[in-house]
């Protein structure tokens, strides 16, 4: 172990392996946790039908879990064997086919596999094998779950952005990326200010322009890195987000009327501003003269 920490080459290679597994593990959660959670709230809503009616509610089957429940083909029922997941490479000896139907695999698990294995490389790079870079690896892991299940659902779990919230505020509480104060007050700006913008929005339109969970995932943010990111993250999200949204719409991929999920740009944002936000800041008073944040 000493000898893996003291060789960068293999201490990334390391890291890069641990975020292809990691990846795939993440496929899972994307893929399951909707289901999962839509479930739940079914049951919750048949068991006050029940008391309602008095009548019992027939029980539906619960589909499968993140941890039990062999992966299979959508298509025709297959179950993945241990050598066809094997993270990316496995799709490439695949050809990006099911082994049995010939249905094509969605490049979205390899996609998300790869990604989280260079984000990961890019964490410790930048953060080495620390305290900051363990929690950071962490947060990095729940940004891509929460950008995939967005994007498919419009949905940001509170299962997820809670808990992220509160360990953002525990890991602070030994100052790893802020201070304790500076990481309360994130919490609370960083939930408060979207809260305002789209109270702002509706009372101005009349529509909602986004949803809560977007609230809960900037406050996760704030906890994590600090009030003093926030400005950067929100400028971040908000510029990616519109060129995007424009972009789609310039080449008819989304019609004006249609929600975008705004979650993966924050979290992008977040991201960025984990690795690069001190930086950013800097160059930003370097070149204005003034204050950031």
């Amino acid at each position: 172990m000493e000898f893996l920490l003291a060789s960068t080459p293999l201490l990334l290679t390391g890291v890069f392996l641990f975020g292809l597994l990691v990846g795939s593990f993440l496929n899972v959660v994307i893929l399951r946790v909707p289901p999962l959670l839509e479930y739940d709230w079914r049951c919750q809503c048949n068991e006050l039908l029940a008391l309602e009616s008095g009548k019992s509610v027939e029980a539906e089957q619960r589909p499968p879990g993140i941890i039990r429940g062999r992966s299979h083909c959508p298509k025709c029922g297959h179950q993945i064997t241990a050598l066809e997941n094997v993270p990316v490479l496995s799709y490439l000896m695949l050809r990006g086919r099911c082994s049995a139907c010939k249905a094509r695999i969605s490049p979205r698990y390899p996609v998300v596999e790869l990604l989280t294995g260079i984000l990961f490389v890019v964490t410790i790079w930048h953060f080495g094998p620390t305290a900051q870079g363990l929690s950071a690896l962490a947060l990095t892991a729940v940004l891509i779950a929460l950008t995939g299940i967005d994007a498919d659902t419009q949905l940001l779990p509170d299962n997820f952005t809670l808990p992220l919230l509160w360990l953002g505020i525990l890991v602070n509480l030994f100052a790893v990326h802020t201070s304790l104060a500076d990481s309360v007050v994130g919490a609370i700006a960083g939930y408060m200010t979207l809260w305002l913008i789209y109270h702002m929005f509706r009372l101005l339109t009349g529509k909602e322009g986004m949803g809560y969970g977007d609230f809960k995932l900037l406050g996760a943010l704030g906890a994590w890195l600090g009030w003093q990111m926030l400005p950067l993250i929100i400028l971040l999200s908000s510029l990616v987000g519109a060129v995007f949204g424009i972009t789609l719409m310039a080449i008819g991929k989304m019609d004006r009327d249609k929600p975008m999920p705004f979650g993966p740009f924050i979290a992008a944002a977040g991201w960025i501003a984990l690795i690069w936000g001190d930086r950013i800041m800097d160059a930003y008073k370097s070149f204005s003269g003034g204050t950031f944040g």
